[in-house]
């Protein structure tokens, strides 16, 4: 790799509040908010609105949609053309 053209790459929390959750791992992304993190360091902080803990796909509270329903509904309001 080329010295000089990389962005800086090292620890970061990323912080859900929504879901009272954060995580620290490695992230070319930077802040000037910092937290103090459970092993006495303090890191930059990053603050997300949605995370693993609050998306619904992986809390299990997604919906799904009754595509089938949708299209004979419209076929019944709409007919299919010849």
């Amino acid at each position: 790799m080329k010295h000089g053209i990389h962005p800086a790459y090292g620890p970061v929390v990323f912080r859900d509040k929504a879901a009272d959750f954060a995580f620290l791992t490695r992230s070319t992304a930077t802040s000037q908010k910092t937290v103090d993190w459970e092993d006495g360091n303090t890191y930059p902080v990053i603050d997300v609105e949605i995370s693993s803990q609050s998306h619904p796909f992986y809390t299990g509270t997604a919906r799904v949609l009754d595509t089938a329903g949708r299209v004979e509904r419209f076929e019944r309001r709409y007919g299919s053309k010849p």
